[in-house]
């Protein structure tokens, strides 16, 4: 992988990975199209979401922050015998939802080597497919009726449905992390704020240990196929344009923009459903098709 190469991923995660457009299917079709899929290009794909977790953490440090304080009070009240779940305030009731919000991340770890497997194949008909899933559940989110639930109305069944539509649906390449769960909290009458805040606060747990796995599973030869140096350029790269993409974050929430999103999510779909069909056709990726036509 050249450094090139890198720099382009890094760019194209940042600026996906907070928008509901998927991350991992663009960076799919981007190694797809450039020979770089399989294992290795797996494997730096989890490395640029390193980068926007970092992104994560600085926009929304206040937050988090608040959180942790909060994590360490309840503990305290526990210890004490004088936690009370009536008197909770808002930041203790959004740490509780997270957590079981968490739970259905149990799903992922069983289910790894599925999703790795349509990342990792020499077709892109099924990130089409997801395409136009994630399409699907940001239109029922955005025609929903809008909610106005706040970080301390947040109930465990909706925080739970939040939790399974980011295990389930969200490690398949085209369906976006963000639009899924972000919609299934617009659906569960979540207020517009409070669904992308939890959204992208829920994902920090799953990024960190999707991330870690495959640190742990990593080989010799994926680092050797990619590049240490290629790694710590995307890694910061990916951060830093993830920084700036955020604002985006705020743009959909005030400006109401998730039809636009559908819209592009479900023609990209199409569009892909297309080009895999015709590699499958013709046996070979379209960019060496057209190469070898000129």
């Amino acid at each position: 992988m050249s450094y090139l190469e890198a720099v382009l991923q890094a760019v194209l995660q940042g600026l996906t990975e907070f928008l509901p457009v998927s991350s991992s299917g663009h960076l799919s079709l981007f190694q797809h199209f450039t020979g770089n899929s399989g294992e290795a290009g797996v494997f730096f794909s989890l490395m640029l979401h390193l980068g926007t977790l970092i992104a994560v953490f600085i926009a929304f440090r206040k937050t988090i922050w608040q959180l942790v304080l909060e994590l360490f009070s309840m503990l305290w009240d526990i210890l004490r015998g004088k936690f009370s779940w009536k008197g909770r305030s808002g930041y203790r009731n959004m740490l509780v939802m997270l957590l079981i919000g968490c739970l259905p991340m149990a799903l992922t770890l069983l289910l790894k080597d599925f999703y790795t497997s349509f990342s990792a194949d020499d077709s892109i008909l099924w990130e089409g497919v997801f395409f136009l899933i994630t399409a699907a559940l940001m239109y029922a989110g955005d025609r929903c009726v809008k909610g106005r639930k706040g970080p301390g109305e947040i109930k465990p069944g909706a925080a739970g449905i939040v939790g399974a539509a980011q295990a389930v649906l969200a490690p398949l390449p085209g369906v976006s992390r963000s639009g899924s769960t972000i919609s299934a909290g617009l659906l569960c009458g979540f207020s517009r704020e409070t669904a992308v805040q939890f959204s992208f606060i829920l994902g920090i747990p799953a990024i960190l240990g999707g991330s870690l796995s495959e640190i742990f599973d990593l080989q010799a030869g994926d680092l050797q196929a990619v590049g240490l140096g290629q790694i710590l350029i995307g890694i910061v790269v990916s951060a830093a344009v993830g920084l700036l993409a955020i604002k985006m974050v705020d743009f959909i929430v005030k400006t109401d923009k998730f039809k636009y999103f559908v819209w592009y999510t479900a023609l990209l779909g199409i569009v892909v459903i297309g080009i895999g069909i015709f590699e499958q056709v013709v046996g070979m990726n379209i960019v060496a098709f057209f190469g070898q036509a000129a």
